[in-house]
């Protein structure tokens, strides 16, 4: 089981593999005004909490990646071995999902994929709910290998404009990019990283779900048509995961995130801004 996204068929087809935990890692949209409501969850999944156990809350910013010590802890509390097979779904179809996934990944898991659609898709097809997480899951033996390759600092950010060593992509809407309206976060500056450009993770997805590999070609082509290194930004960390799981299906670029993102850079006048 090597896949990167898998479909809910998929999914249906194998949820009786003791080896494959299934980990809801629904947060709510940071530019929506209503908070998420009480929903189902798929039968047997374990709740991924992104906000309080699988993120730094002591660093200043949100969701800042952990320590590997508190991943690890987090994922040995939610009965995952080293051997497990995670699959990841959000409530909104394709939003917070790619960013446990890349979670993983930085602390040396592969064996981890994103459900395709997530809950909306799995309640279109029919797909097994309850109103409960599972329970009673021994803990399990999970050990975090932190790879730092992965992530990209402000410092390195800020040299990255002067040598142009990667292409930063910028996941959020275009308006935000161009400074056109102000940030969900009223203490941020409006605009965009210097040299960044923007592809908003919107454009990679149709009804919650990825567009097809010949279609995120053809958009990838248009922003970054050569093997450049790729270094992903977003608002907090969050959408940037989007695009950055796009074109891990379909390029062999390097790709990087800037965990920080524009919640670090639009703090004050520390960095330079344009738009």
């Amino acid at each position: 089981m090597q896949k990167q996204l898998v479909s809910v068929f998929w999914l249906k087809e194998n949820s009786n593999n003791p080896n494959i935990v299934v980990l809801d890692a629904t947060i709510p949209v940071v530019t929506e005004n209503t908070a998420t409501t009480t929903k189902p969850v798929i039968t047997g999944a374990r709740f991924f909490d992104l906000k309080k156990i699988f993120s730094d809350t002591d660093a200043g910013l949100p969701n800042s990646i952990p320590t590997p010590k508190k991943f690890e802890l987090g994922c040995r509390n939610l009965g995952i071995n080293s051997d497990s097979f995670v699959v990841i779904y959000d409530a909104k179809g394709i939003y917070s999902s790619p960013r446990a996934w890349l979670l993983f990944k930085t602390m040396g898991h592969n064996a981890v994929a994103v459900l395709d659609g997530g809950l909306p898709e799995w309640l279109k097809h029919g797909g097994s709910c309850s109103t409960e997480y599972g329970k009673g899951y021994p803990q399990g033996n999970f050990r975090a290998n932190f790879d730092p390759t992965r992530l990209k600092d402000a410092h390195a950010v800020l040299e990255n404009i002067k040598t142009g060593a990667c292409l930063v992509i910028d996941a959020r809407s275009q308006e935000r990019f161009l400074g056109n309206v102000p940030e969900p976060r009223a203490h941020l500056q409006r605009g965009h990283i210097p040299k960044s450009i923007n592809l908003p993770y919107t454009d990679l997805l149709r009804e919650g779900k990825f567009k097809s590999k010949k279609e995120l070609k053809e958009i990838f082509e248009k922003v970054a048509p050569s093997n450049q290194p790729l270094l992903f930004s977003c608002g907090s960390g969050i959408t940037a995961c989007i695009v950055l799981f796009a074109a891990t299906l379909i390029l062999k670029n390097d790709l990087f995130l800037y965990d920080g993102s524009w919640s670090e850079w639009g703090e004050g006048d520390t960095y330079p801004i344009e738009g």
